[in-house]
């Protein structure tokens, strides 16, 4: 596909979205809830992940679900096994019109995100957005400037931004007691069996034309005759994803971008490749990056061959380390840790000691919830989204382009560089 034929396709896009946006921004909700009122909430994008949002949501307490909407009619009758009377709708638009929600969690698929997300906003509707908060850099910056101009609450799907851990090493952190970070070296380590390729999930048999609205699930992409395998595995294309750098390496980049308070990346790399299962999947199952800060480098591996040190983080400090591990196995004793923990250096802290963290965070759909009713900001706002959305990008544009990008260089990269 040519640079020019999709930058056509990006305007035809954003100029449709606009007037719908236009549109619907006349019909925004206004009602103001009290903390015994019912939060009534909708489902954009009702896969195995926003199912699980829902029912994270249908958990706290005045939660009520009256719609949800996906292009695939097996998503509606399974939601309605668990929330009987629901409203399905086959467009998300037709969701967003009603005046009766107040907030929505979009889970679509990540090219669909940002769609979503300025629909919501423009219709009044508090926001759970997944993560990547994005596709593009493009997507993130306009995402971010229309949460800027509006009143909406917006959650990220970032959940450890609301864990125990976090606090945990922005206090020492804060305290000095780690002294100056000059590297925090990252990794997520996940092992698949074999001939099993991670996120290669089986077809259902109804999974057809009947069944599934696809130029609706396509949005801008090449209109293309329909394919059960991208419709279901669309993690596995760039077309439609980031890969493992938008699925898990956010997730930590965020993380660390709050407890060290950093702004956006000078410069990416990025090498790798799809070395543990030729599965037809274009996006890497193997991969080594490098995000470079100012005075400050941060390096993030991951493996889809090897699940043995599971996932973590190195913040190491001239003062001291902080390790974050979420089921690593040690390699003498052959036990999982998890946890964090602070370690002092003793050529500067010769009578420290060792710290253990026990903050036990809150709930990341509860803080949503507890915002939508204060209105307060909540644990992972669009600003960090937006950060580590344009950090995401920038290792997945190094990577198309088998060397270093710039900051400047990936602000200013057009779609097609994505692809």
């Amino acid at each position: 596909m040519s640079e020019q034929k999709h930058s056509v396709n990006r305007r035809e896009f954003l100029g449709q979205l606009g007037m719908g946006i236009a549109v619907m921004s006349t019909m925004a909700s206004s009602r103001v809830l009290g903390a015994n009122d019912r939060l009534r909430i909708g489902l954009i994008g009702a896969g195995d992940r926003g199912q699980q949002d829902l029912k994270d949501a249908l958990r706290q307490p005045n939660v009520e679900c009256v719609a949800i909407a996906d292009v695939y009619s097996r998503r509606g009758d399974q939601v309605k096994q668990y929330v009987p009377g629901v409203t399905v709708y086959n467009d998300p638009m037709k969701l967003l019109e009603r005046k009766d929600i107040d907030a929505v969690i979009n889970a679509t698929p990540l090219h669909l995100h940002a769609k979503y997300f300025l629909a919501a906003l423009a219709a009044g509707k508090d926001l759970y957005s997944e993560k990547t908060m994005t596709w593009d850099i493009p997507e993130a910056v306009a995402c971010k400037e229309a949460a800027a101009k509006s009143k909406q609450v917006v959650q990220i799907g970032l959940q450890h931004e609301s864990s125990g851990e976090l606090a945990d090493a922005r206090q020492w952190i804060s305290q000095g007691i780690v002294g100056k970070i000059t590297m925090v070296d990252s990794w997520m380590s996940r092992n698949s069996p074999h001939g099993h390729g991670q996120w290669m999930r089986p077809i259902p048999p109804d999974c057809n034309p009947a069944h599934v609205n696809w130029n609706l699930f396509l949005a801008n992409r090449p209109k293309t005759a329909f394919d059960a395998n991208k419709f279901i595995n669309w993690r596995l294309f760039w077309e439609f994803s980031g890969g493992n750098i938008t699925e898990n390496m956010v997730h930590q980049i965020s993380w660390i971008i709050s407890a060290l308070n950093l702004d956006l990346p000078i410069a990416a790399e990025m090498m790798g490749g799809v070395f543990s299962e030729k599965d037809g999947r274009q996006v890497p199952d193997t991969i080594s990056v490098n995000l470079e800060y100012p005075d400050l480098i941060v390096s993030w591996r991951s493996t889809f061959s090897n699940g043995h040190y599971g996932l973590g983080e190195h913040f190491l400090g001239s003062d001291g380390t902080i390790e974050h591990l979420s089921g690593s196995t040690d390699m003498v004793t052959g036990k999982y840790r998890s946890g964090i923990a602070y370690y002092p250096e003793k050529a500067n802290r010769p009578t420290a000691v060792m710290i253990e963290g026990h903050n036990p965070g809150v709930n990341h759909m509860a803080n949503w919830m507890e915002c939508i009713r204060t209105r307060k900001q909540p644990n992972a706002t669009v600003e960090i989204g937006y950060q580590s959305a344009v950090a995401a990008h920038m290792a997945n544009l190094a990577y198309h382009r088998k060397g270093r990008v710039t900051l400047h260089e990936a602000m200013s990269a057009p779609m097609s560089a994505y692809m």
